[in-house]
């Protein structure tokens, strides 16, 4: 009679003559097992993960229902003997491949970290030594093996450990999912039958990461656009780091092209960083420059009433008004200076004036809204 490993060898080289599953080149046929291939990626900002799966039923094959019957049985509890060794594979103790057929593998695109435990970028195979009240989840770095056969820990790039969860909800799939999104963390979990398996990934610095990426890139064909110039300044202005870039990113685009765009970013900038008189004198300039429209004066000014700055704002518009007489936009500018200071029948004047000036569509029905209110003695700045 043969061995139990001579069978279970021979019976490789059948699937592997049917399905194409072993082979490097492959049939397009069923799974074996029935057990459905399944990808499933979830991003963090920039950094993308990516697990990729066979997920087995709890249903068997022959139709048997397996439930309660999963974990410590179908599943053994911890690195586990390899019940075909010798006869396939090298390993003679083994985790679970977290799945069926070839090995369940994760990918990162940048370097992150599990559960607090650091992570190089990369494709790792993807292995769980289960427990009863604690579960080890491995990151090993052959990822291209057949399941568990072949299971070397020396390989092991990290391992963690995590508390499994029960539920109610029952999964009769194996399912891998992310929950608690973060825009630096997340938690990949695996849920099967009333089990969940979460562990913890997180992006340590990601506003490094941005500013390294930020700062490569525009060395690159996207820094020929001042706009990508413009974008980087803001970016870099919230980030208290990066301020000092912020400045000379903002100036980057002012020599790719000088326009109240650039130069009004710039000011934009210069205020977020904490330099408010140098953001003047810019805005200043900005004002005065050829290319400004009556419109981008006017959103401007809006721009500083939104940050709370109406002083600073309420200068714009009267400058605006002076600057370009007969334009929609200035009038209503000045209802709003004179809203703001309490007197609503000036305001009111220059707003019926915007109106028989203002475009059709929403700016005139912004506008009419606006009247509305001051007819009702309302003040219309925020």
């Amino acid at each position: 009679m043969r061995s139990q490993p001579l069978r279970f060898a021979l019976a490789l080289l059948m699937l592997a003559a049917t399905t194409g599953s072993l082979s490097a080149q492959r049939l397009t046929v069923p799974p074996p097992g029935a057990n459905q291939r399944a990808v499933v990626s979830q991003y963090m900002g920039m950094v993308s993960v990516t697990i990729d799966y066979n997920s087995p039923d709890v249903t068997s094959p022959t139709g048997q229902d397996r439930t309660g019957q999963i974990w410590g049985q179908l599943v053994p509890w911890g690195i586990h003997a390899n019940p075909f060794y010798p006869g396939f594979g090298s390993a003679e103790q083994m985790p679970w491949r977290v799945g069926a057929n070839e090995n369940t593998t994760i990918s990162f695109s940048h370097d992150v970290q599990i559960e607090g435990q650091p992570l190089a970028a990369g494709r790792y195979a993807l292995f769980m030594a289960a427990g009863e009240s604690e579960w080890t989840v491995i990151f090993n770095r052959n990822s291209n093996a057949w399941g568990s056969f072949f299971y070397d820990p020396s390989l092991d790039a990290l391992e963690v450990t995590v508390e499994p969860e029960k539920t109610d909800f029952f999964r009769e799939w194996l399912t891998f999912e992310f929950d608690d999104r973060q825009l630096d963390s997340t938690r990949a979990v695996m849920h099967w039958e009333h089990l969940r398996v979460p562990f913890t990934i997180s992006v340590p610095d990601m506003p490094a990461l941005y500013h390294q990426t930020i700062s490569q890139e525009l060395t690159g064909a996207v820094g020929f656009s001042f706009q990508n110039w413009i974008q980087a300044s803001q970016w870099a202005s919230q980030q208290e780091a990066y301020h000092e870039d912020a400045v000379v990113w903002a100036d980057a685009a002012i020599a790719a092209n000088a326009s109240f765009q650039t130069i009004s970013n710039k000011a934009q900038v210069l205020g977020r960083v904490g330099r408010g008189e140098e953001a003047m004198e810019i805005l200043n300039q900005a004002i005065d420059h050829p290319t400004a429209t009556a419109v981008q004066v006017h959103m401007a000014a809006r721009g500083l009433q939104a940050q709370g700055q109406m002083d600073t704002a309420n200068m714009i518009f009267r400058r605006n008004y002076e600057k370009n007489p007969g334009e929609w936009p200035v009038d209503f500018g000045m209802a709003r200076v004179y809203a703001q200071e309490g007197n609503f029948e000036k305001a009111l004047e220059h707003a019926k004036i915007a109106l028989t000036r203002a475009p059709a569509g929403p700016q005139m029905q912004n506008l009419e809204a606006q009247i509305e209110k001051l007819e009702r003695g309302e003040n219309i700045n925020p």
